[in-house]
């Protein structure tokens, strides 16, 4: 899949829907995931929670064969409408290092959901199954639960997605003035950089890239976001929506280091948006057509995020 080619947009979600939840990167905290599990059943979803998302270790959730059948179950099973990730951390390469992508085929498309670690399975379904997904909160998150943004913002958009057209960004910066238009994609800029050279890289050639990290120490993130410039991934990007970089240094340090990075690419730059880690985040969608206005803090879509249907 490109970037300029069209993404099946799952459908979303209804009372009664069966949706998986796993986890592909590291061991989510249970509490917490119990909590997050009973917020989706208050939205009167039924969520199946996977041996993945059950499992203990030490930095991965079980073993990387467990996540890995967890991940082509919940992609593959009809019964489910929604994959929902429990956390992130680390593993989810080397959970994608297992999957058959020519055994799980071409399933009914559903939408996936996560951020951080998760980048890369955004990613690897835009490339090989063609669908749209989200960039959003998980299930085991410390805010999963209503009456928190985050969790209430990703719940209207996955049950009554008609209604939202654009997120607008009120505290964001205007690096690089413009509009620009393309397919949404990115998502936590370590991942992807850890994605390059593998058969789920998504190039952002013609797109609208979303970038964010945390606990990067500045001299890292200027290695992560030069690698991105030395391997051709950023050629031909239409514009660049930078979010959160918690832990990443000084704001003042991190946006001269964005300026440097990114400004001189001739394409619109518009950093401080509130997705990420570290603030309650709007939920950023993954392969939707998309219209970035830097100068007014606004991405506009222009289509459906998720299907009606």
């Amino acid at each position: 899949m490109s970037t300029r080619a069209g993404y099946v947009r799952p459908r979303g979600l209804r009372a009664g829907d069966r949706v998986a939840v796993i986890a592909a990167s590291g061991p989510p905290n249970q509490e917490r995931l119990d909590r997050g599990v009973r917020a989706l059943l208050d939205l009167g979803l039924r969520p199946d929670v996977l041996g993945s998302a059950r499992a203990a270790g030490e930095y991965l959730a079980g073993d990387d064969d467990l996540r890995a059948a967890d991940l082509t179950t919940a992609l593959t099973d009809p019964a489910y409408a929604a994959v929902l990730c429990a956390c992130g951390g680390y593993g989810a390469q080397r959970t994608l290092e297992l999957v058959d992508w020519e055994k799980i085929g071409t399933p009914s498309p559903r939408v996936l959901v996560g951020y951080s670690d998760v980048t890369s399975l955004l990613e690897a379904v835009a490339v090989k199954l063609g669908w749209a997904s989200l960039f959003g909160p998980m299930v085991a998150g410390r805010d999963f639960h209503q009456g928190q943004y985050g969790f209430d913002t990703l719940a209207r958009l996955l049950t009554d997605p008609e209604p939202v057209r654009e997120l607008v960004f009120p505290g964001a910066r205007t690096l690089v003035p413009g509009v620009a238009e393309g397919m949404t994609l990115g998502g936590t800029a370590s991942m992807l950089t850890s994605s390059l050279g593998s058969d789920t890289s998504l190039p952002a050639r013609g797109g609208i890239l979303f970038l964010e990290d945390v606990d990067e120490e500045p001299y890292r993130l200027d290695r992560i976001l030069t690698q991105l410039r030395r391997s051709g991934y950023l050629d031909g990007v239409a514009g660049i929506l930078c979010g959160t970089w918690t832990g990443c240094g000084e704001p003042e340090q991190v946006e001269r280091l964005l300026r440097d990075r990114l400004g001189g690419l001739g394409v619109p730059v518009l950093t401080g948006a509130d997705i990420g880690h570290g603030v309650p985040m709007q939920t950023f969608p993954v392969g939707v057509r998309a219209r970035l206005d830097a100068t007014a803090g606004v991405l506009r879509f222009l289509e459906p995020v998720l299907s009606a249907s």
